[in-house]
């Protein structure tokens, strides 16, 4: 199943997405779903098998077309990310695999899905890149989870571009400012539900850049699989329906290149995890 946030009519709605249409699962459920998908998430198991029901049943919905998708989920309470987390990527800049996993943070301000503009002040940042990245959201709330048992906590997946600012992030040392600026966290279209990945290991990803291809692996290379990051984290915090793990970014990026290749003002970056979706994202200098 494919839920998405969509916009219609003004208002915000959560939605089942089936073909090219998508059904308003608060009013197909005469309400007894909400119109947010945290608060959906919230719900747990039950709000899923009511959302599975409806799209069995119903053949009835909106088309795509006639509606503006958002980011899937707009307000997560955090937005865990984890850097250094495929082989190719550390091969790609001659640095040793970390021995546990990097995390650091994107605020949630950041957060724009389908359609939307990646945008940046050329006066704070002249370094623009781009990372494509395989996103997990909770759903259920989970504290020291076991791997083995940590997909089970899982609502699904959706796609990150985890847009970073490099000479922000390296020159102050850590790398909450330059992944953070506003708009830097495209997410999007939709989350897949888990029962329709059954193994996230296994995901080609990818990532062009004005139709060039610029970035092309699979989730196979990931150092530390979905399920140890959750593991890992959920030992030091507490892991809240609706919480976002981006999950590391393939080889590739415009940094590592020779020459180096950043986003430019009127760019399309479009991020790609088979077998979930494709965000597109067009890029703007903000006037100053």
């Amino acid at each position: 199943m494919k839920l998405a946030t969509y916009q219609y009519d003004s208002a915000a709605r959560i939605g089942a997405v089936q073909g090219d249409c998508i059904i308003d699962l608060a009013a197909a459920s005469d309400r007894r779903l909400p119109s947010d998908m945290r608060s959906f998430l919230d719900l747990g198991a039950p709000a899923l098998q009511i959302a599975q029901d409806i799209v069995a049943g119903s053949g009835d919905g909106l088309a795509l077309a006639d509606v503006r998708l958002l980011p899937p989920i707009c307000n997560p309470s955090k937005v865990i990310a984890i850097g250094l987390n495929y082989m190719d990527h550390c091969r790609e800049q001659g640095h040793e695999p970390p021995k546990t996993p990097m995390i650091f943070t994107k605020f949630t301000t950041a957060i724009i899905g389908p359609d939307d503009t990646i945008s940046w002040n050329p006066s704070l940042t002249q370094e623009v890149d781009y990372e494509v990245e395989l996103a997990v959201v909770m759903g259920c709330r989970a504290r020291n989870v076991s791997a083995a048992d940590a997909l089970d906590f899982v609502a699904g997946y959706t796609v990150c571009n985890d847009v970073s600012a490099r000479d922000l992030q390296f020159s102050d040392g850590q790398w909450v400012r330059g992944k953070s600026l506003d708009t830097f966290c495209p997410l999007g279209p939709w989350i897949v539900t888990r029962d329709e990945v059954p193994d996230p290991q296994t995901l080609p990803i990818r990532c062009t850049l004005n139709g060039q291809l610029v970035q092309d692996s699979t989730t196979a290379e990931m150092i530390f699989s979905v399920a140890t990051l959750i593991e890992f984290s959920s030992r030091a915090f507490t892991l809240l329906p609706g919480d976002v793990i981006i999950t590391g970014t393939p080889h590739g990026v415009g940094v590592f290149r020779e020459p180096k290749l950043f986003l430019r003002d009127g760019d399309i970056v479009t991020v790609e995890v088979e077998g979930i979706g494709r965000l597109t994202n067009r890029c703007r200098e903000e006037c100053v």
